[in-house]
């Protein structure tokens, strides 16, 4: 029997393949990781499983990856998946564990934490501050009986690993979410991870780097409650696009926001932010253009390519400006 786990790199998909591992530390011992850039989602294509093999599914859309998990199915494996986005029809096989909610106010690792009974719920709580739910972050360290200074503490690791993720390929990253998920995995606190490994050192100092020069970016269209953003063909731009659409959107969260960013091979990858109040959702106006979704207020484009921009600037004007 082999064991493979198919995690998104960001901030959600470590988190919760940090909690599983803690609880269940022989289990996932042996597993072979997939992983990638946070856009890299349809990992499932990557497994060519057998009769008894057993999958672990993580913050990856369903919808995305439909194709492969009922390949795997009919090959023998069993699947367990746990996600927030996107899902579609859901899939009905007795070797499929689906944990997938797509409310507005989860992540997985909080399906994770929920699965366990809050065992290594700090990790949840870094994972939905690094998942721009910080609400939800703040009403969990409440109620675990975390001080400020922890909960501060929490929030930065999260936006940290978070921001680690965004990049065309993983060399654009400081860190391969494999090697950082192994660099996580001896503790079981991540406050003795924030206070004890280098990994968080060169994380905190690769951000500041980043960010001081994205923050220094100005639009490039601007209408009545709408903006978009052009970044330059850069690394450091390339990483820093996930965390600048979110500071963008909470200074001016009456404002939809899209952020293009050009890859080395021609055409663009974008993200996008919407208003609580918009009539439509991030995830339904990406899933317009192909290689699209996300979720309510936060979606995305793997690839939009040159041809497709003046169409995109123009639908996203017009289906999400007031």
């Amino acid at each position: 029997m082999n064991r493979y786990v198919a995690f998104n790199g960001d901030a959600d998909g470590l988190c919760a393949l940090q909690q599983l591992r803690l609880a269940a530390p022989d289990e996932f011992a042996s597993a072979r990781l997939l992983t990638g850039v946070k856009r890299d989602i349809q990992l499932l294509r990557r497994i060519d499983a057998c009769e008894g093999d057993v999958i672990t599914a993580l913050d990856i859309s369903l919808d995305q990856n439909r194709t492969d998990l009922l390949r795997l199915l009919e090959a023998g494996a069993s699947v367990r998946y746990f996600d927030h986005h996107h899902a579609g029809e859901m899939p009905r096989h007795g070797r499929f564990e689906p944990y997938i909610d797509e409310a507005a106010d989860v992540c997985t690792s909080i399906l994770v934490d929920r699965y366990l009974g809050g065992r290594h719920c700090a990790w949840a709580i870094a994972a939905a501050y690094g998942d721009s739910l910080p609400e939800v972050g703040c009403a969990m360290a409440k109620a675990q009986g975390i001080d400020a200074e922890a909960v501060r503490t929490l929030e930065r690791l999260g936006l940290y690993l978070n921001y680690n993720a965004y990049g065309e390929t993983v060399a654009d990253l400081h860190f391969d979410p494999a090697e950082l998920s192994t660099l996580m995995q001896p503790f079981a606190d991540p406050l003795e991870f924030v206070a004890g490994s280098d990994a968080y050192a060169r994380l905190a100092a690769g951000y500041e780097e980043d960010m001081d020069l994205a923050r220094r970016l100005t639009p490039t269209r601007q209408v009545p409650g709408a903006m978009l953003l052009m970044l330059p063909d850069a690394p450091w731009a390339r990483r820093a696009i996930g965390t600048l659409a979110n500071e963008l959107i909470q200074a001016q969260p009456d404002r939809a926001l899209g952020i293009l960013s050009p890859k080395r091979q021609g055409g663009f990858t974008v993200s996008v932010r919407t208003p609580g109040h918009s009539p439509v959702a991030a995830a339904d106006f990406c899933r317009t253009f192909d290689s699209g979704g996300g979720r309510k207020r936060a979606g995305g484009i793997n690839h939009l390519p040159e041809s497709e921009v003046d169409r995109f600037t123009r639908e996203f004007e017009t289906s999400l400006s007031r």
